[in-house]
């Protein structure tokens, strides 16, 4: 069903914020261990959400491990861990980048993904983990509000990588609607548990999001959500949260970019910029949004600004160039600058590391670009490295139209 893929892929991409960005209450000394898990607040845990929040994953799972040891059992331990360890791998595999998810294409299609299956068994494996160690202590006492909020949190987790690696809708929009009534419970038990807000406040919007006659279809089922009611929860936890602060904040700048309300979205990620100037992904939106909001040759300079800022060593911990190579294509291809956008694309498949559908797509914007420059042996040499690359995906179908008939531009 279209409606539930809509709904469970925005639940992704909100898993997906949620994930990727610095939990900034950590870092403040004077936040306040009222209403939320004293776990979060612990010296290691804020020492591995710095290296986290860097985009040092490798640091920050080593810090996430060793805090596991230190406390079996504990349901927020093991989901913090899993936090880490999830993101670590889309991270490798290209998928933190939000123009993947800025429209509705990545709901269909076919996509290659290189899911590693070691990586994948650890994944499912603490996530099995931290729902049994969840389930005995909510079994112990229905209304433990740390375990309920922690176990919605590691079946968000778990959506997030079956949505975004293996598109698996079906499953991803049960356990969803799953990890949404585990924080709409802590809601009910304590109103100022506020962290609880962001997974809650999310499936609200995006079911009140939904275009009508999906909104009449699933409400039989009785799932039902506002768009302001659920912004409204999301400020609540950017304003209140322990954990979910800075999340909840890039969430609305996410919701606002899909609204094409780039300037509030860009001011929202100027801020956060400002606080980590040393995140990726932060820098990295900026450019990305105003490319969207159509600023030309001033999101040409932010995404080259960026890629000078990755040539200084250790200034990013780490950084995935063809993202910015890919990003800065396509604000070069939109000034019509198509030799500098088929030069900055190929740049982007040629990257060590670059994830095979980033590799493809980047592949087939260059081949674009040298048809529209009538440069067509470079065309069709860029279109059948797409194919070999993913032959079984939908920009493979697209190459292969493309070799049989020039790209003139749409």
């Amino acid at each position: 069903m279209k409606a539930s893929r809509f709904v469970i892929a925005l639940t992704v991409l909100i898993a997906l914020w949620n994930a990727t960005q610095p939990l900034h209450a950590l870092a403040s000394p004077s936040a306040s261990p009222a209403h939320t898990n004293p776990l979060n607040l612990d010296p290691l845990v804020r020492e591995a959400f710095e290296h986290f929040y860097l985009l040092d994953y490798p640091g920050a799972v080593s810090r996430f491990e060793h805090f596991h040891e230190l406390h079996p059992g504990d349901p927020q331990a093991t989901a913090l861990l899993l936090d880490a360890v999830v993101f670590q791998e889309l991270y490798r595999q290209d998928l933190l980048d939000t123009t993947f998810y800025a429209n509705d294409g990545f709901l269909s299609g076919k996509h290659a993904t290189q899911e590693d299956p070691k990586v994948r068994d650890r994944i499912f494996a603490l996530a099995d983990e931290a729902v049994h160690e969840a389930d005995w202590r909510i079994q112990q006492n229905p209304n433990d509000i740390d375990a309920l909020f922690a176990r919605g949190w590691v079946r968000a987790l778990r959506v997030a990588y079956m949505g975004m690696v293996e598109r698996s809708y079906s499953a991803g929009f049960r356990l969803a609607t799953k990890a949404r009534e585990d924080h709409e419970k802590v809601l009910r038990l304590d109103p100022n548990y506020a962290d609880a807000n962001l997974v809650a406040g999310v499936y609200e919007y995006v079911v009140g999001a939904l275009p009508f006659p999906f909104k009449i279809f699933i409400g039989f089922a009785g799932i039902t959500g506002s768009k302001s009611k659920g912004l409204a929860m999301l400020h609540d936890a950017g304003e209140h949260g322990t954990i979910t602060s800075v999340e909840s904040r890039t969430v609305i700048a996410l919701f606002l970019r899909r609204e094409s309300k780039y300037q509030d979205a860009i001011q929202v990620v100027r801020v956060l910029k400002a606080q980590y100037p040393r995140d990726f992904l932060f820098c990295l939106e900026e450019a990305n949004l105003r490319k969207d909001a159509g600023e030309g040759m001033a999101a040409v300079d932010a995404y080259r600004e960026l890629l000078a800022s990755a040539d200084k060593p250790g200034y990013f911990a780490s950084a995935r160039l063809e993202l910015a190579y890919f990003g800065l294509g396509d604000a070069l291809r939109g000034q019509r600058l198509y030799k500098e956008a088929a030069d900055a694309y190929e740049k982007a498949a040629a990257s060590q590391g670059v994830s095979l559908e980033l590799k493809i797509r980047t592949l087939l914007s260059a081949g674009q670009c040298h048809d529209l420059l009538n440069e067509r042996q470079l065309a069709v040499r860029d279109y059948q490295m797409a194919i070999d690359a993913g032959p079984e995906t939908s920009r493979a179908d697209t190459a292969r139209k493309y070799l049989r008939s020039p790209y003139h531009g749409s």
